[in-house]
């Protein structure tokens, strides 16, 4: 009796395929925002999904949290959440006579941080060390994180009454910011016909495991990208410094953030090393968020996506390795 042969491990496409067409049961006509949103998680980044209320925010951060295998976490955001509420309380034990860390909901794989401009900016703080070095402190004792760790979060910057501004030092956490914007016409009957969102998200089932994504995780990491490209980078996070509309450039930290998703671009089209194509497609989502526009650019029209344009027309494109 001879053994049968095992079968091949998938693919990192198949697998990128697999979470994004799962994902898509549930939000429908958003592909590329999907993608963008898989991508987000791969480069081991946070994601902010801003947009108007009913298009499908917090239901694309559920669906991708729920088509992975892991722990997960939705917080509602209210003005009057703790700090405590998110990091944990140390609890007195009677029996020990000791305090026993109660760990809050931070600690989960996936956290959906829902309508989190809602939250005071003491609450909104607090998820800045967990974002940044994937750790919480409590009563002077770190606590690390589990792997893989994002925070997805929703906010609505239509309704401004009730709501705190982010500040930028916390734009500048979340890898990527994304808009879903309204359906169209045949997505939004393929919504009708599935009855919404909600029924669709009771049907869904992981699809990958914890494990597979931090392989996936580290793939994208070995993607190679070349001097000259990695120059290009640097030299679209110079001009921007020196652009007149922009009262605040790119820092170290976006370029940096740009190069692990122009990494996962790469990785999701079957390659390991990356291309300027891939710094293009993921500039707006990666950069419109960390750069800050001059008053009175933004009364003659400049957007954060036109100055972006701006960058790319500005800086020639590397040729060669």
């Amino acid at each position: 009796m001879t053994d049968s042969p095992i079968p091949p491990s998938p693919t990192f496409a198949q697998l990128f395929d697999a979470i994004t067409t799962n994902v898509s049961s549930v939000v429908h006509g958003k592909r590329d925002a999907i993608d963008l949103a898989v991508m987000c998680l791969l480069s081991e980044g946070h994601l902010l999904i801003e947009d108007v209320p009913g298009v499908g925010k917090t239901s694309l951060a559920k669906a991708l949290a729920a088509s992975i295998e892991c722990s997960w976490k939705r917080v509602q955001f209210t003005p009057d959440l703790l700090p405590a509420d998110l990091v944990g309380v140390s609890v007195f034990q009677r029996a020990t006579e000791s305090f026993v860390f109660k760990p809050g909901p931070l600690f989960a794989n996936i956290v959906l941080a829902d309508e989190i401009n809602r939250a005071s900016p003491k609450t909104q703080s607090a998820l800045l060390e967990a974002m940044e070095e994937r750790q919480v402190s409590a009563d002077g004792v770190s606590h690390p994180l589990p792997v893989p760790f994002m925070v997805a979060a929703t906010q609505n910057p239509v309704e401004q009454e009730g709501t705190y501004r982010l500040p930028e030092s916390q734009l500048d956490r979340f890898l990527m910011r994304l808009s879903l914007g309204y359906p169209g016409r045949q997505a939004e009957l393929a919504i009708l016909d599935s009855n919404g969102a909600a029924d669709a998200l009771l049907a869904l089932r992981p699809v990958i495991s914890a494990s597979e994504v931090v392989r996936m995780c580290e793939a994208v990491r070995s993607v190679h990208i070349a001097p000259v490209l990695k120059g290009y980078m640097v030299d679209l996070a110079e001009t921007s410094r020196q652009h007149s509309g922009l009262m605040l450039g790119l820092s170290p930290r976006a370029t940096l953030q740009l190069a692990r998703a122009t990494r996962a671009h790469a990785a999701a089209n079957g390659r390991d090393y990356a291309i300027p194509d891939d710094v293009k497609a993921v500039s707006v989502p990666v950069l419109s968020h960390r750069i800050v526009l001059r008053a009175d650019a933004a009364a003659r029209g400049l957007t954060p996506e036109s100055a972006i344009d701006d960058l790319f027309a500005a800086v020639p494109v590397p040729v060669g390795r």
